[in-house]
Order: C-alpha cells, then structure tokens, then sequence
C-alpha cells in the first residue's frame, strides 16, 4: 500500500500552484510513492559510524590565494569607456526617485 494518497498529490499540487488532470495525479502517486518506499530502504542503513558531511565527495577550494597586486591606472580603465566625467563611469539612470 502507497504512503502517498491523491489528497496528498493534490495538496502538494496547491502549495506549487499546478494544475494536475487525473492521470497525472495517478502517476504522481505511483512515483511519489516510490520514493518513499526507496527511502525507507536508505532508512534500513546502519549509518552509525559514518560522520556526517556536506557533500558526498571532498571539496577543495581551487581559488588561489588573495594576493595584493598592482591594477591599472584611473585613465587606462576609463579609455574604452562610451561616456565619461574623467573620473567616473557615467551610465544612464535605471531607479526612479531621488536616491544618489
């Protein structure tokens, strides 16, 4: 017998704001069920001794250090800009109101 019922489809179908027909439904409750019963075998694990982790395989930061380096002048960065004052970049104003 399936844990999952077509009352339990159809809530969960309204907290997802879906529209579901009837064979939908049906097949939900098929798979919905399904799930559960293979988490029921995963439940059946000893996992005692196994420390738990964030992710199933070891992460390793492959970012390089932080290093203080020199960057390009004011002008240079300003070259290639279309418009201008000399020290900014200017660009068209996308908020409305009287924020600066």
């Amino acid at each position: 017998m399936s844990k999952i019922s077509t009352n339990d489809v159809e809530y969960v179908a309204s907290l997802a704001q879906l529209e579901l027909d009837a064979a939908a439904k049906e097949r939900l409750v098929q798979e919905m069920g399904e799930i559960l019963a293979y988490m029921d075998k995963l439940n059946e694990l000893d996992t005692a001794n196994v420390e738990p982790m964030m992710h199933a395989m070891e992460m390793t930061n492959v970012f390089r250090e932080d290093v203080v380096e020199s960057s390009i002048s004011r002008e240079t960065a300003l070259q290639n800009a279309p418009v201008h004052d000399g020290q900014y970049f200017i660009v068209p104003r996308i908020l409305e109101g009287d924020e600066a």
